[in-house]
Formats: structure tokens, C-alpha cells, sequence
């Protein structure tokens, strides 16, 4: 275990309770979670493609929505929904994910000082992510190819660094590109470090996302890079999303803060996972 450079207990979510569990297998209220998840990393879904995923009707699907809508943090439409902040973050350039912003810093400054001059290298998108290629300006003869909007435009109007984007579909919340156009660019790719965000990591469940859409963006990535390595803050250790991306072995390198315990650390190591920790 690599010690670098803050401090937290880490919290493991729970669907505690002795209330009866939906026909989907989850409980309501974890359910909306799940759903609002899907939301924040999508924009928008539709009511049916909601129920197919989560295995309940229609009719459940649009009962949580109303529910959603009243908290304040949805708006409905035919058919589906939107989330309320979209249209804000897109006109700031700001994501959705935007808690535990100090572990995030240190770990994307920890990530950036692993990164050489005249490196060729793959940013996901994300907030982490976004952190390290904030402190990435002053590197020399970069290649980043990056799903990320945000971070082209951060990496892009630096002279000594190339900045190649997929196409794609675009995904507002995480001010990304996403879809098969974005998967077949990335088929061609030859790249060194890929920094790989996550939703959820647990030794369980392995990587998971709250929607299906970038898991073969993902894939892509991780095939075309020589070494992946996972940037996430220790809130997101034994967390698990809506759906999984792989199982654990893809990983080289786990970069997180010192919330994570020494059983946890230890667990991924003896997964052949070098764990740096960013104080």
C-alpha cells in the first residue's frame, strides 16, 4: 500500500429495513435512489426503457417519478423525464457529481504526478478525472484522447498537448460522449495510462455504473490502454451501482484517499491491485 496524500470513515450504503421488497427485487425507496443515479448520469430516461431495467411496470416506474418530480429533483414529460440541472450545468460547464471535491483534488493530484511528459493518455470522464487533467497544464507533448468535454477544453488550449475526442452521443450531466461511434473511435487507439472512473468498487460486484450506456465506452477504453488506472474517493468502496462493468482484474492501479481501511486496502492488493492513497 502506497501512501502519498485527508481522512474519513469509510460508509458502506445499506438497504436496511423489514419493508416488503418491490417486484423488481428492490425496495422503493432504494429503487428511486437508483433511478435518480440513472437520471444524474443520463439527463433524461423514458418510462419503459426504466421499467425493463428495473424489472417492474410502467405504472411503478411513473408513481416514482411523480415521487422524484415532488422532491424537487426531476421533471416529467411524456413518456419519461429530465433532471432540473441540466440546463445549468451545460451552460457552466459544471458536472453533476460534485461531493468529496477535497479527496477528489488530492487523488487527481496524486494521478497527475504519475503522468510524464510525451505520454499518450486516456481520461474518462468524470469529477476525479477532471481533477487530474486540471493539473496536467503544465506537462509537455501530451496525447489525452478524452470522452470529456469539460477536460478538452481545459487540456485543449494548452499549445503542448493533443487533445482527440470520440464521436458520439451527448450525455449533459457528465459533459460526455458516449454511444457505438464513441466505442469504434476508441477501437483504433493505442494508448499508455488509462485513469478510469466508477460509481462503485467492492472485491464483490467488482466496477459498477448507474445506467448501461458507457459500460462499452468503458470496455473500449480499458482495452485500448497498457495500463488502467482507477481513480475513485473511499466513499465509493464497497458501494455498488445498477450495473457492473467487470470484475477487478482489469485494474493495475486503485488511486483513493486515506478513508480506506486496512482490510479493504489489503483485500485489493491481494488482487495484484497496487493501492496509492492520496493524503
Amino acid at each position: 500500500m502506497t501512501q502519498a496524500d485527508g481522512s474519513r470513515e469509510n460508509t458502506m450504503a445499506q438497504d436496511g429495513g423489514s419493508r416488503p421488497k418491490t417486484r423488481g427485487g428492490l425496495l422503493s425507496e432504494t429503487r428511486r435512489r437508483r433511478i435518480l443515479d440513472w437520471l444524474e448520469e443520463e439527463g433524461s430516461a423514458r418510462v419503459r426503457d426504466l421499467a425493463t431495467a428495473f424489472t417492474v411496470s410502467d405504472v411503478t416506474i411513473r408513481q416514482d417519478l411523480e415521487r422524484l418530480e415532488a422532491e424537487g429533483h426531476i421533471t416529467r414529460e411524456y413518456g419519461g423525464a429530465y433532471l432540473n440541472t441540466v440546463a445549468r450545468q451545460v451552460a457552466s460547464l459544471s458536472l453533476q457529481h460534485s461531493t468529496n471535491m477535497d479527496r477528489k483534488r488530492k487523488i487527481g493530484a496524486l494521478a497527475a504526478s504519475l503522468v510524464s511528459d510525451g505520454e499518450t493518455l486516456i481520461l474518462d470522464a468524470g469529477s476525479t478525472t477532471t481533477e487530474i487533467a486540471t493539473r496536467l497544464t503544465a506537462k509537455r507533448d501530451l496525447t489525452i484522447i478524452t470522452n470529456a468535454l469539460n477536460i478538452a477544453i481545459v487540456l485543449g488550449a494548452v499549445p503542448s498537448i493533443a487533445v482527440h475526442m470520440p464521436g458520439g452521443q451527448f450525455k449533459p450531466p457528465t459533459l460526455s460522449l458516449s454511444g457505438d461511434k464513441a466505442v469504434e473511435y476508441l477501437s483504433d487507439v493505442l494508448a499508455g495510462k488509462l485513469f478510469l472512473a466508477t460509481a462503485g468498487v467492492s472485491i464483490e460486484t467488482g466496477l459498477t455504473y448507474p445506467s448501461f450506456a458507457d459500460l462499452q465506452l468503458k470496455q473500449a477504453m480499458i482495452g485500448a490502454a497498457t495500463q488502467t488506472i482507477l481513480v475513485a474517493d473511499s466513499t465509493k468502496i464497497n458501494l455498488s451501482s445498477f450495473t457492473r462493468l467487470n470484475t477487478l482484474d482489469v485494474v493495475n492501479t486503485f488511486i483513493t484517499d486515506d478513508g480506506i481501511s486496512d482490510k479493504d486496502a489489503r483485500a485489493f492488493e491481494e488482487l495484484g491491485i497496487e493501492v496509492m492513497i492520496a493524503e
